[in-house]
Parts: C-alpha cells; sequence; structure tokens
C-alpha cells in the first residue's frame, strides 16, 4: 500500500504542477516579443523588394546593379491591398521627389511639329529688271544695293536711238493729226487719229514712262534721256549696270524685292507630314529678335521629299511691315495642327 500511495501521490503532484504552470506561465513565450515589439516602436521587414523590378525580392537587405538599396515590405504594407507587385510611396518621399498626379481624360489629340527654317524673298515679289531697247546708261540715280525704293522712283536715265525714233515718229503723227482732223472725209479722220494712236502706244510698249509721254505731247520736245522707274517699294539687292554701260534686252538692270512679305522654308520629316496641312498656323523665332515670336500661316507643301534628309519642303508666309526678318536667316518653327483625334488625354511631362 505504502508503494501505490506514494506513486498516486507523484502522479497528483506532477498533475497540479503542470496545471498550475499552464494557468502561470502559459502564454509566457508570445509576451517577451509583443513587449519588444511595443516598447521599440520597431517593425520587422517581411522582405525586402528592388524599387526598379517589384518581382525581384531578398530576404535581407540588398542593392540592385546600380546601387539602389531594396525597399523594405511590412506585414501591413502587404495587407493594405493592390495587386501583387504594388509599390508604395510614403508621402515625405512623394514630397521631396516632387510627384505630382493628374486624372486622364478622353479629349481631341492635336500635334505640334518643330522644325528649323530659313528665311527667303517672296518670289511673288522680287523683280529683275531689263532694258526693252539697246542703248547707254547716262545716269544712275540708285546706284548701291541694299537701297530702298519707293513705287515709281527713278532709277536711271538712258539714252536709247530707237526711242529717239519713236519720239519723233509720235511727234510726225500729233502733227498730222492737227493738219487733217478737220478734214470732210471721215476716213481720212480716222487714219490720222489711228496713227497717233500706233505711235503712241510703241512709246509704251518700249517702256517710255507715262509722265514724259505727257511732256512729249506738251512740249513737242524730244527726250534725249528716258527713264526707267521702280516697280515697287522694296530694296535693290542687285546692281548690273554701271554709267556708260551699252545695255541690251538680255542686260539685268536690277534685282528689287519687297520684303513687307517674305517666305520661311521649313524642313518636315516624312512621318509628320501627315499633321501638316495649309492654312495650319505656325510660329518661328530668330536669333535676331530674341524674345520676339512671329505669326504665320502654311502656304505651300512641296510635293516632293529631299532624298538624302527625307524631309519635304513646307513654304510659311509672314507679314514682315518692319523688315525685323531678314532674307537668308536661320528660324525656329513651330507649326500648329488643326488636326485632332479623339484619345486619351495625359500630360506630356508623363510621357
Amino acid at each position: 500500500m505504502n508503494k501505490v500511495g506514494t506513486s498516486l501521490a507523484v502522479i497528483v503532484a506532477l498533475a497540479v504542477g503542470l496545471a498550475g504552470g499552464y494557468i502561470l506561465f502559459g502564454e509566457s513565450p508570445m509576451q517577451p516579443a509583443a513587449l519588444t515589439e511595443t516598447v521599440s516602436g520597431e517593425r520587422k521587414p517581411l522582405f525586402y523588394r528592388n524599387a526598379m523590378n517589384p518581382t525581384v525580392t531578398s530576404p535581407i537587405p540588398a542593392k540592385d546593379n546600380m546601387g539602389m538599396d531594396y525597399i523594405p515590405i511590412y506585414a501591413d504594407d502587404e495587407a493594405s491591398g493592390g495587386p501583387p507587385g504594388t509599390v508604395k510611396i510614403d508621402a515625405t518621399t512623394v514630397q521631396n521627389i516632387g510627384v505630382r498626379t493628374a486624372r486622364a481624360e478622353k479629349g481631341p489629340l492635336s500635334r505640334v511639329v518643330r522644325a528649323v527654317g530659313r528665311v527667303d524673298f517672296d518670289e511673288t515679289s522680287l523683280a529683275r529688271m531689263h532694258p526693252k531697247i539697246d542703248g547707254w546708261i547716262e545716269k544712275l540715280r540708285v546706284d548701291k544695293t541694299g537701297a530702298k525704293v519707293k513705287h515709281n522712283d527713278v532709277l536711271l536715265s538712258i539714252y536709247s536711238p530707237q526711242l529717239v525714233a519713236s519720239q519723233e515718229e509720235y511727234l510726225l503723227a500729233l502733227k498730222n493729226l492737227k493738219i487733217l482732223g478737220d478734214s470732210s472725209y471721215e476716213y481720212i479722220r480716222t487714219g490720222a487719229e489711228g496713227l497717233v494712236k500706233s505711235a503712241r502706244l510703241r512709246l509704251e510698249l518700249l517702256d517710255m514712262p507715262e509722265h514724259q509721254i505727257k511732256e512729249l505731247e506738251q512740249t513737242r520736245e524730244i527726250k534725249r534721256n528716258v527713264h526707267i522707274h521702280a516697280p515697287f517699294h522694296g530694296v535693290v539687292i542687285k546692281i548690273g549696270i554701271r554709267e556708260g554701260q551699252y545695255v541690251t534686252p538680255k542686260t539685268e538692270l536690277y534685282q528689287v524685292a519687297d520684303l513687307s512679305k517674305v517666305w520661311v522654308y521649313a524642313e518636315v520629316f516624312e512621318y509628320e507630314l501627315p499633321w501638316v496641312k495649309e492654312g495650319d498656323a505656325a510660329q518661328i523665332t530668330v536669333e535676331g529678335q530674341p524674345g520676339r515670336e512671329f505669326q504665320g500661316r502654311i502656304d505651300y507643301i512641296y510635293p516632293y521629299l529631299d532624298m538624302k534628309t527625307r524631309t519635304a519642303k513646307v513654304r510659311l508666309v509672314f507679314d514682315n511691315a518692319d523688315g525685323a526678318l531678314l532674307p537668308q536667316m536661320f528660324a525656329e518653327v513651330t507649326l500648329q495642327s488643326k488636326r485632332s483625334e479623339a484619345a486619351v488625354l495625359v500630360p506630356a511631362e508623363a510621357v
């Protein structure tokens, strides 16, 4: 009995000890970790993720091949939602690196085409002056390139035996009309009038100025020298003769250009041609006029490409009343396309 009683006593004591230990210390293994986390306030990362490639992770701190630290991922990060591989940036980092957000919206998509260009003369306002007679230059009134001229300014005086003879014919026709103008025969009067008209027309076709023809009619004195006038307001860009020189209809006397309007030739790449149409707005800037933007339009798109550069020539027209744009200036060109397409739009800085 003593052995049985002793065994029962040992078993009861062991059971009581186990029960007491469970009651007193059953949850103690978890308390130090929870207490440590609460006291220190620090979180333990689950793993570390590559900032440039979220699919690459590491159980320990690491750096990528560019030397950037892997981003620590915590339990609450994974529990916060989002698809696998989602990378989040805290508010402080967002502010430091200047991240901005914008809503993507549907709307019309247009395009701005940029190119380089060159200012040139308006070919429709460029005159190459040749005489219609043979003769000698008696006096050059405008003898310097770059000179500004106005419409009908006298450029030079020329002596031509042909014009002298034509003036004599006109004076004889006028004298004949004076004698036969009162004839009782109508065909005589008509013939005299027709002779005057044909003689005057001959002077006009030889480019004798109207004011000199009227002066000839009034004074009945032959003009030795005949004037050649400027065809319009402009600038003399070339002089081909000097005083005393013998000239023929093949001789180029002057080149005169009207610079109140200028052309700009822009080179547009082949892939941007669908966005460029005649009539679209155009702007240019030139180094000679810093801070100033000139407004114009697309006037013509040439129907061929440059074989070497694979660009198309586009002609732009600009008003130039103040003469600020000089031929042969280089320009930076911006073409505003009118064409638009429906698309999802995001800020240009996001692309």
